[in-house]
């Protein structure tokens, strides 16, 4: 039996009663008056009243002054009675913007979800979603620990020894700034959806190389990446073929140094 923690996606209109009953829960839990409270978000106490009592809908500035005072996300505000959450174990994003469902099973261990072949397409419109992502199906690995994780589908050849049919294990990694050259991750990009590849920095921006040199490497925004994976672990669903496998060390190297160079071009570029 498992049980996930989350929170749903921003959205369009605020659910007053449920913002309403969460921030005066919030407001109690710290045992702050109304004007107390207005003060610090540096907003009028009638207004702020207006606000718990659920009558009126807070601009979006005084939306996320509370949510950064709480130190939680807009998401969890809006749309998830919080009494019933420990926030504590809830893993964040960048700028509380959301958080990230967890499911652990009954001895609270760390449950991966599996982003099956067939729902890959699906995954750059629902990854945010609570929904989509508790529909998954779960594995638990108990060597990975002290992170999130999640499984991903490889197809291609671009990435050997990893075919079709074998998922690549991820730890989500939070900030852009903790990608590391040359190790690599899957990544979620507007263009593209998922991809598994060997990332590299060049400025602000990222190169995207794959380790079978027939494929190019190619260039992708930091704004164009909505979520980092890091390589954690890999599930191997075919065995290996002769024809997969390199025939001998004179090929190895031609490859190696085809490689090296279409590299050295592109720093050059």
């Amino acid at each position: 039996m498992k049980k996930t923690i989350f929170v749903v996606a921003i959205c369009n209109k605020i659910h007053m009663t449920q913002f309403s009953d969460n921030i005066r829960f919030l407001r109690s839990q710290k045992g702050f008056s109304k004007q107390k409270l207005a003060d610090a978000l540096e907003i009028k106490a009638a207004a702020y009243t207006t606000y718990e009592d659920g009558r009126t809908e807070p601009p979006f500035s005084v939306l996320q002054r509370i949510a950064r005072y709480y130190h939680i996300s807009v998401d969890l505000l809006l749309s998830v009675d919080i009494r019933k959450v420990d926030i504590e174990k809830l893993l964040t994003l960048d700028d509380n913007r959301i958080v990230l469902p967890i499911a652990v099973d009954k001895n609270g261990e760390n449950l991966i979800e599996i982003i099956p072949h067939k729902a890959k397409a699906g995954y750059l419109a629902g990854y945010s979603d609570p929904e989509y992502i508790e529909s998954l199906q779960h594995i638990s690995l108990p060597f990975l620990r002290n992170g999130k994780f999640r499984a991903f589908p490889i197809e291609g050849k671009s990435m050997p020894p990893f075919q079709d049919g074998s998922f690549i294990v991820g730890q989500y990694v939070e900030k852009a700034e903790n990608i590391k050259d040359g190790h690599t991750y899957v990544m979620l990009t507007k263009e593209d959806g998922i991809v598994y590849k060997r990332v590299y920095r060049k400025g602000r921006r990222f190169m995207f190389h794959s380790d079978n040199p027939e494929f190019e490497p190619y260039e992708v925004k930091a704004s164009d990446i909505l979520e980092v994976w890091q390589f954690a672990f890999a599930l191997i669903g075919k065995e290996y073929q002769p024809d997969n496998l390199p025939q001998d060390n004179m090929r190895d190297l031609l490859l190696d140094i085809k490689m090296d160079i279409k590299k050295l071009v592109s720093k050059i570029s």
